[in-house]
């Protein structure tokens, strides 16, 4: 495929409207479209950011706490349905392919959400769903193990491009596997820069190191979309959950890992220019999963089929969540 060689890569950064998959929606896809009148070719928002983060699962376990993440399960959405219908709409009308992490619910028990990184191309189709491959500490009360059925790249006009959820930047596996398949620009979403009253601020900076790292690393464009949720988001019922905050700093990075744009703790729509020619000369000096590996001293294998079938069905029917990717026909097989 013959690639454009510049493109406009966009951070969104604003607060979803918490509990509230509807409002967040509608949110989002004014924010599509704003980045589309900026020019940009592929945005992305922060982690979970519909329907918001469960900020309240590293507080204190009481009655509200159930109620909170009921209402969360209430307002995870399904893949497809009318939320991803109204941003895929959107994101045609806009012109811009959006990666934007959602809570997905599993569409069986309905009990269970996932992680999700949902990337939407210009065309207006899903093009991928990744489910985080594990939940970060007390993110496993709310959210379930993912699956690599999603760790794939995905060639664009533009570039080829790719998406990890948060900490999955710290497992370093997921991210070798996108470098070895080519990413030449990746979304890491993150829920924020975290600012609690137990912990010194700079301490939760990673989200800023670990996307460095992987844009050196993967020799790539680097968009760290970030959450926003600032106390005066948090709707009055749901304070006594905590009010820590998780305060943006989105920043845009380089192939050689260097930050060329970085938001404060506001809403924003970051943006900065890229490069193919750039992406290329830092390949040239290191590729990772080219002339810098060594296969013949490491193998690695990933198992990129659908989750496996919770139940099977005595008419030889199984089942199991549909997935986004090119081999879920030969998973059907």
């Amino acid at each position: 495929m013959q690639k454009n060689k510049t493109f406009k890569l966009a951070a969104i950064q604003a607060a979803p409207v918490l509990f509230d998959k509807a409002a967040s929606t509608e949110k989002a896809c004014g924010l599509i479209r704003d980045a589309g009148a900026m020019g940009v070719d592929i945005a992305a928002f922060g982690e979970t950011w519909l329907p918001g983060y469960p900020f309240w699962v590293d507080g204190p376990v009481i009655d509200l706490t159930w109620e909170a993440s009921a209402v969360y399960l209430e307002n995870a959405i399904d893949l497809p349905g009318p939320e991803t219908d109204a941003l895929c709409q959107a994101a045609k009308e806009a012109g811009v392919e959006v990666v934007i992490g959602v809570a997905e619910k599993d569409p069986f028990t309905e009990g269970t959400v996932y992680c999700t990184a949902l990337t939407i191309g210009r065309e207006g189709e899903i093009l991928n769903r990744h489910r985080k491959l594990k939940p970060t500490h007390a993110e496993r009360i709310i959210w379930g193990d993912g699956d690599a059925a999603g760790l794939h790249t995905i060639e664009r006009p533009y570039g080829r491009i790719s998406a990890l959820n948060c900490w999955e930047h710290q497992m370093m596996l997921p991210g070798y596997a996108l470098a070895a398949q080519g990413t030449q620009i990746h979304a890491a979403l993150w829920p924020g820069w975290e600012k609690t009253p137990r912990e010194d601020e700079v301490c939760w900076a990673r989200q800023h190191l670990l996307s460095r790292a992987y844009a050196s690393q993967a020799c790539a464009y680097v968009i760290c979309a970030a959450g926003l949720r600032l106390e005066k988001h948090i709707p009055e019922r749901w304070r006594p959950l905590g009010v820590w905050e998780h305060t943006g700093q989105s920043a845009i990075i380089d192939p050689r890992g260097e930050i060329i744009a970085v938001a404060g703790n506001e809403e924003t729509i970051l943006i900065a220019e890229g490069s193919l020619d750039l992406v290329r000369a830092a390949k040239a000096g290191c590729d990772i999963a080219g002339h810098y590996s060594r296969p013949d001293v490491f193998d690695f294998a990933v198992d990129a089929r659908v989750a496996q079938p919770r139940v099977r069905l005595h008419d030889g029917g199984s089942v199991h969540a549909d997935s986004y990717t090119d081999n879920a026909a030969d998973e059907e097989e």
